[in-house]
């Protein structure tokens, strides 16, 4: 803990002593050694869910916890190879990729096919595989932005994985198109046996207004999260709520004045706890984004980030470019520092 403080700085009290006063956490499905059983158990599912579940949730460092840590490098085709791995060029093999996931900690990796193809029958039953299914190709001139089918279900769980991720970008043009897609992904994988995690972006120009960024605004990523839940994902990766209010700047949807008054506030684990509720309450696990990295700050940057999401009720960190962007000692440094919040009892719900 004196090493969490630390890390927290001039945050420290204001996180760490913070007691919620918009949605109770009694009314929170929180993360814990049987949430397997008192969960999950109780969805419309095949028991090898339940299973693939309780395998991720027994990985790592965080095995037994009910909290989850995971490695996810699909920035390769997301932003590519060499935005992504000329920081550290080892990671343009696949097999350090792993490698980073084992020695991290991590409950699992998550990648694309051709990753996780490249090493499966090596590391398939070392360390639970989470395989993404569709990504954003930025090599098309000029840019556009969707998610498109790279590989499916089948490859997926031909190769061992124990879950499929997958990413839409809510608020597109495209978003009903990848709606449609991504849902009858998520029922096949359910009928395979494999756990469904949705990257639950958002993605609109005319979610920036007056110079204000709304796409990671408490309400509009609540609602994406929502969206999320309702097309069966078991676990939902949001990035952490940064400010509110993007349905008013934006004067279009709906909303309601409670959700400002009395459902959230200024403080940073409030505006996630609203995330987390709009996961059906905890019933779909929230897992945050760890962001880009940015040199020094990382460390500190990923612990806050960790603190926030625990506090709030939420499930875990994925955690990619913080990791692998420098030398795999300082790759499995900031990992661990991550887990530590979770390890820790007395950074409890708030």
């Amino acid at each position: 803990m004196t090493e969490i403080a630390n890390l927290l700085g001039d945050e420290a009290e204001y996180l760490l002593d913070y007691s919620c006063e918009t949605i109770d956490k009694s009314q929170l499905y929180l993360p814990n050694s049987n949430y397997v059983d008192q969960v999950v158990a109780e969805k419309s599912l095949k028991p090898r869910v339940l299973q693939s579940f309780q395998t991720l949730l027994n990985a790592g460092r965080l095995s037994g916890s009910g909290y989850l840590s995971l490695l996810p490098v699909d920035q390769g085709v997301e932003h590519s190879g060499g935005a992504s791995f000329a920081p550290n060029p080892v990671y343009f093999d696949p097999e350090n990729i792993v490698k980073l996931a084992i020695e991290g900690g991590c409950n699992g990796v998550a990648s694309t096919m051709g990753v996780l193809h490249s090493v499966a029958n090596r590391y398939a039953h070392k360390i639970p595989f989470i395989m993404k299914i569709n990504h954003n190709e930025i090599l098309s001139y000029p840019n556009f932005y969707d998610q498109t089918l790279f590989a499916s279900v089948e490859q997926a769980f031909d190769m061992g994985a124990v879950a499929v991720g997958a990413t839409i970008y809510f608020g597109s043009e495209e978003s009903r198109r990848q709606i449609i897609e991504i849902s009858e992904a998520f029922e096949l994988a359910h009928e395979l046996g494999m756990v469904t995690i949705l990257w639950a972006y958002l993605r609109n120009s005319a979610f920036k207004v007056d110079g204000v960024d709304y796409h990671t605004a408490a309400d509009l990523t609540g609602q994406a999260n929502h969206l999320a839940a309702t097309i069966n994902a078991d676990i939902i990766k949001q990035k952490q709520a940064v400010g509110n209010g993007g349905y008013n700047a934006i004067k279009f949807g709906k909303t309601h004045d409670k959700v400002y008054s009395e459902l959230t506030s200024d403080h940073p684990v409030d505006l996630v706890r609203y995330q987390v509720a709009n996961c059906y309450m905890g019933r779909a696990g929230l897992i945050n984004s760890g962001g880009s990295s940015s040199g020094e700050g990382d460390l500190a940057q990923a612990v806050r980030t960790a603190v926030i999401n625990k506090r709030a009720g939420g499930m875990g960190m994925i955690s990619g470019r913080k990791a692998f962007q420098r030398p795999m000692a300082e790759g499995v440094e900031i990992l661990n520092a991550i887990q530590d919040v979770y390890l820790d009892d007395a950074v409890t719900i708030a």
